[in-house]
């Protein structure tokens, strides 16, 4: 029985000393909270804790509940992405078009990495306000094609 307790000690040490897996190049993690509010006739909103990591062509973005549970889960790899949701999982060959039927609206992919980077990028149809990123702050427009959205980001780092 002794030795039971000195081997979960030594296990929990070893875990304890374990270093995080370091990111490949060109990837990076954010963490906070987002909104996204899609106007029309079938107005929505959605709000989340989140951790992003990666980059436009792979990655992985995780949606968490106020008590820190995970909501649902996207992850995205040499043109595949898969969203799962409960017991619910959604695949398909284009990131974009799984957040879109997701969400309900187009959301600009490549571009919001390099606004979440600092670095002004165009999406048709998207305005990205930058000016609030050293406070941790990003909010982007959609005016056109209808509906409109609002994407508020709030990060934690």
């Amino acid at each position: 029985m002794v030795w039971w307790w000195i081997a979960a000690l030594c296990l929990l040490w070893l875990v304890g000393c374990a270093q995080p897996t370091p990111r490949a190049a060109g990837e990076e993690a954010w963490s906070g909270r987002l909104a996204l509010q899609v106007d029309g006739q079938a107005s929505q909103s959605f709000s989340s804790a989140f951790e992003l990591q990666g980059n436009a062509q792979s990655g992985s973005l995780v949606l968490l509940s106020p008590l820190g549970s995970r909501m649902a889960q996207l992850d995205w790899k040499d043109g595949h992405a898969r969203l799962q949701s409960g017991e619910e999982t959604r695949t398909s060959d284009s990131l974009e078009a799984l957040l879109q039927d997701a969400t309900g609206t187009h959301i600009p992919v490549v571009a919001l990495f390099s606004w979440l980077n600092g670095t002004h990028a165009t999406a048709p149809g998207w305005q990205a306000d930058l000016s609030g990123l050293a406070d941790g702050r990003l909010v982007a427009r959609r005016d056109h094609p209808a509906p409109q959205a609002t994407l508020r980001i709030a990060l934690t780092r």
